[in-house]
């Protein structure tokens, strides 16, 4: 069968999960009347089911000598993450999940073709050929259509 099936479903419901997450948190800015705090909540909740998933997984600590090996850049992820979630928070009520979702996927294929292409941020470097190339411009093309 298809081997990258189970992966490629999973990603899926990785999409439909920032959907949902972003419009929970548009509804809870609502609530509280505040980006900052529905952010802080999202974080929050997300750190507590992390905490749980790295406790059931029993998944040693890394130690101290593992965590300096690696690069200042390496511990930034959270840093964008905070600038994703506070920028959805934002935006998704002003231009609605279907236009945000199709910038926000445009923005994540530009960007991945040009870390791919010149392997940034440890990765494997993956060269732009037509055939990406079509891709982004079709995605650009989708989302030309779908933000009218």
């Amino acid at each position: 069968m298809f081997p990258l099936l189970i992966p490629s479903l999973l990603a899926a419901l990785a999409g439909i999960s920032i959907v949902v997450q972003q419009a929970l948190n548009a509804s809870l800015r609502g609530a509280l009347s505040s980006a900052v705090w529905s952010g802080f909540v999202s974080y929050l909740v997300g750190l507590l089911c992390m905490g749980v998933l790295a406790v059931a997984s029993r998944d040693p600590v890394p130690s101290a000598i593992v965590a300096a090996r690696i690069p200042w850049w390496g511990w930034s992820g959270g840093l964008f993450g905070a600038i994703f979630v506070g920028l959805a928070i934002l935006l998704v009520p002003q231009l609605g999940a279907a236009r945000f979702i199709a910038l926000l996927v445009a923005g994540q294929m530009l960007a991945s073709v040009v870390i791919d292409h010149f392997g940034l941020l440890g990765l494997a470097q993956r060269a732009l050929d037509l055939p990406r190339l079509l891709g982004v411009i079709l995605l650009t093309g989708g989302v030309v259509l779908i933000r009218r």
